[in-house]
């Protein structure tokens, strides 16, 4: 929203009695002078006549390797839990939910506008991962996995697919039903013996090793 927009919610103001409250106060946005339309994010740091009123709220944003056997889940009480392994200081989240026997990229952050942004289903966000199965794949069954398959009574969106061997191959999706790949693979007969996500959006899993982590650049932050 607009710091107008703030004003008339905080404080009951007309439109009109919001535009006289910024000429005559002194309203400050992470200690800039606000103008008329400045907007005004939920990070922002707000002040007015020396009053803070919000104080500035830095995000964070990581890239993070997680193991096979790690429930994705900051619940201390489950064993395996994924709170136990994080390093971090900040209260983060973890954006794209992986099985306890899959492993790769999650993207962690305290910045909900990222996690609408990312997990929500019509969001259409790319995820890719690499899979192995436990027989040989047919031409069959790579082109439904690239149609869709129906699982929990709806057909999946299409996918790209890409055999990477003979019983492997590497899928590209938009949308996260639970547990999507290994219930599309034994839909067709086979069981996953491997998983890994390799990338999220802009998010590249890269050469990060189990348990290991790294911060997001600019331009990974879509």
């Amino acid at each position: 929203m607009n710091i107008n927009e703030f004003l008339i919610k905080r404080f009951r103001l007309s439109q009109e009695e919001s535009i006289a409250f910024l000429q005559e106060h002194d309203v400050l946005i992470n200690g800039q002078q606000a103008g008329q339309r400045e907007t005004l994010r939920k990070e922002d740091g707000l002040m007015i006549d020396g009053t803070l009123i919000r104080t500035e709220k830095t995000f964070c944003y990581y890239a993070y390797y997680k193991p096979r056997g790690i429930e994705c889940t900051l619940n201390p009480e489950i064993e395996n839990n994924l709170f136990a392994l994080l390093p971090f200081k900040e209260k983060v989240y973890p954006i794209g939910r992986l099985d306890k026997e899959s492993e790769g990229l999650l993207i962690l952050t305290n910045d909900g506008r990222l996690y609408k942004d990312i997990a929500l289903a019509d969001s259409f966000k790319e995820k890719e991962y690499e899979v192995k199965v436990d027989a040989l794949l047919t031409e069959e069954a790579l082109q439904k996995l690239q149609e869709g398959v129906v699982i929990k009574g709806r057909k999946t969106r299409t996918a790209i697919v890409q055999a990477t061997g003979p019983q492997s191959f590497r899928i590209v999706l938009t949308q996260g039903i639970n547990r999507q790949i290994r219930r599309m693979c034994y839909k067709l007969g086979y069981e996953v013996t491997e998983l890994k996500r390799t990338r999220i959006a802009a998010v590249q899993l890269n050469n990060l090793t189990n348990g290991t982590y790294r911060l997001l650049s600019k331009e990974e932050i879509v």
